[in-house]
């Protein structure tokens, strides 16, 4: 099938919890907005910074379903949604739902228990979800720190060719080697986005066009400015930006982990709540001391603003 690259910045959002811990759709709209008004040019809905292995099946096709709703006015603005990685009939059953609401794209993750034996297992799984949603780009995501799942992504493209619907990899690896022979694949056939935010330069560099990351949610201006210093070939002042977003970054490390990406979106008037076990959340204590790290690094110049 034809399609088109995607380009820009795709932000991975959080799924937004209500205090007791249910899912607040209500708050997708506005969300969607604020992405829009920060330039963002689509959303990676139910992946690692959208809880998906923690949602349910019935709650993965909620929050497609309220993406959905929000965006379907904007042909502009891709959502893809991650359909997960572990149980192959899930998948399944959610591509159809994505293709039934609209959506612009799946994904598909290695599943991590029992883990894929090499690129052609992985490939003939891609291919059995793929062939559920002929007319639907396919996106493999290559996480291996999390899957576990350690296959060079060239091994996998030399296996997929056969699948029509197989668009290109969210790359969240640090393999540039790897990397770049993707881009090279087959003449650029297949579509690599990039998903380290932190070092978003060097794949520019590449010849990567667009990235999906977690912090595009909260800081997008930062990447914006990042994007245009390089294509002006200014290469001091795209790495001062990627110093900044790394800056940004390791806040995230040092209270905590993932769960501080929501911490972020308060600070941006977008309360998420908070992440669902096992994973480890700020208390209420560090808090401040976050907030005044954050407004440190002159947080007010560079969040992403409604």
């Amino acid at each position: 099938m034809n399609f088109k690259p995607l380009e820009g910045l795709i932000a991975a959002p959080f799924t937004p919890f209500d205090s007791n811990g249910k899912l607040n759709l209500e708050l997708i709209p506005s969300y969607y907005k604020l992405l829009k008004s920060n330039e963002v040019t689509g959303a990676f809905i139910c992946g690692s910074t959208g809880e998906g292995v923690s949602l349910t099946k019935e709650e993965k096709m909620l929050v497609a379903e309220a993406w959905a709703d929000a965006t379907n006015q904007d042909a502009d603005f891709k959502v893809m949604t991650l359909l997960g990685g572990t149980c192959i009939q899930d998948c399944k059953v959610l591509a159809r739902h994505a293709q039934s609401i609209g959506l612009y794209a799946v994904s598909f993750t290695a599943p991590s228990y029992f883990k894929p034996a090499n690129a052609a297992v992985l490939a003939e799984i891609c291919a059995e979800i793929a062939a559920e949603v002929p007319q639907m780009p396919f996106y493999y995501y290559h996480i291996p720190v999390l899957t576990g799942a350690n296959i060079a992504m060239i091994d996998l493209l030399a296996e997929v060719k056969g699948i029509e619907n197989f668009a290109g990899v969210k790359y969240t690896h640090e393999d540039f080697m790897d990397f770049l022979s993707c881009m090279n694949f087959d003449n650029g056939r297949y579509d690599m986005l990039w998903g380290r935010d932190e070092n978003m330069l060097s794949a520019l560099v590449l010849g990567a066009k667009a990235s999906v990351g977690s912090t595009f949610n909260y800081i997008a201006p930062v990447y914006h400015q990042l994007i245009a210093a390089f294509e002006k070939n200014d290469f001091k002042t795209a790495a001062m930006f990627q110093q900044k977003s790394i800056d940004f970054i390791r806040l995230l490390g040092k209270y905590g982990g993932i769960a501080t990406g929501k911490s972020y979106m308060k600070l941006i008037d977008m309360d998420c709540g908070h992440f669902r076990l096992p994973v480890r959340n700020m208390n209420s204590e560090q808090f401040p001391n976050f907030s005044g790290d954050v407004n440190a690094l002159e947080f007010e110049d560079f969040r992403s603003k409604a």
